[in-house]
């Protein structure tokens, strides 16, 4: 019953019968075969067939609040009878905000240092895509923003407080200020981070409020692309203070806050609300709150 929960669930995700017996492992007739089988144990169908996946019945969605709670209490059970017989061990499965990125190996390495049998993959993602994932349980923790946007029924830690800067140039417009306005960065040649960012929308929100148009020349979701385009001296940015920082920009490269209103948003680590968590979540949790209690971020 758990395998076949497990097959649902990516069916779900995948939508697609081909795309979610490549990511199960298994040939497409045993994935149909084992959803079948479901639909008749449970007496219920499940999914719309035609020539292809047209979706879950509304029995089906019900089926997929009970499979991903069924399940996550499975790989909880099993990582505890793990962690009981050789101590803490396994995979974190992560996914983060690009502004994020940068803070992540400030939890991660401590973590591996105590704990040296985890591994840890981190993928990029937008605020959306970090909750999404978090409820299909395809990652088992995020690093999203705590403020502005739902986000359901998760146990989150904050961590930091976004702090906007203008990024630019020296000798570039502004750049010999101490600070400057919304408003005047407005009139910048930017370049920003692209619109399903929820960092995107925070700094048109700003943008906007201080009677600036939001066009910037050029957009991307890479922190990467955008650094390198205000290292030209052709393009200004704005970035959190503590992204800035990470990228040990060089002398020619001016940090300056943004000012009326001096804006903050709170950024956090979320996880899956259960109880209990898996060892590996609950370890994680622990050294998220003990960076903050140790640490400035």
């Amino acid at each position: 019953m758990i395998d076949k929960l497990e097959f649902f669930i990516t069916l779900a995700n995948e939508k697609h019968f081909g795309r979610a017996a490549e990511e199960c492992g298994i040939s497409q007739p045993t994935l149909s075969a084992a959803i079948r089988q479901l639909e008749d144990q449970l007496g219920v169908m499940l999914v719309q067939r035609g020539s292809r996946f047209q979706g879950l019945t509304p029995e089906g969605q019900r089926v997929l609040e009970w499979a991903r709670r069924i399940v996550g209490d499975a790989r909880t059970m099993r990582e505890e009878m793990r962690a009981a017989r050789r101590g803490l061990s396994g995979h974190i499965r992560l996914a983060a905000i690009p502004t994020a990125l940068a803070m992540l190996s400030r939890i991660t390495t401590p973590f591996q240092e105590r704990h040296p049998g985890v591994t840890f993959s981190i993928v990029s993602r937008n605020s959306l895509q970090v909750l999404s994932m978090l409820e299909n349980l395809e990652i088992d923790a995020g690093i999203t923003y705590l403020e502005n946007e739902p986000l359901g029924r998760v146990t989150s830690v904050p961590l930091y407080a976004e702090r906007y800067h203008l990024i630019t140039a020296a000798g570039s417009p502004l750049s010999d200020r101490d600070n400057v306005t919304w408003k005047e960065v407005g009139d910048l040649r930017l370049c920003l981070l692209t619109a399903d960012m929820q960092n995107r929308r925070i700094i048109n929100r700003h943008l906007t409020e201080a009677g600036a148009t939001v066009h910037p020349t050029l957009e991307s979701n890479s922190m990467i692309v955008l650094f390198s385009h205000v290292r030209t001296g052709r393009w200004a940015s704005i970035m959190p203070r503590n992204v800035a920082k990470s990228f040990g920009f060089p002398v020619e490269i001016r940090m300056i806050p943004i000012v009326e209103p001096e804006a903050h948003h709170l950024v956090g680590l979320v996880a899956p609300y259960r109880e209990p968590f898996t060892p590996l979540v609950s370890a994680l949790l622990h050294e998220a709150r003990v960076l903050v209690r140790d640490e400035e971020l």
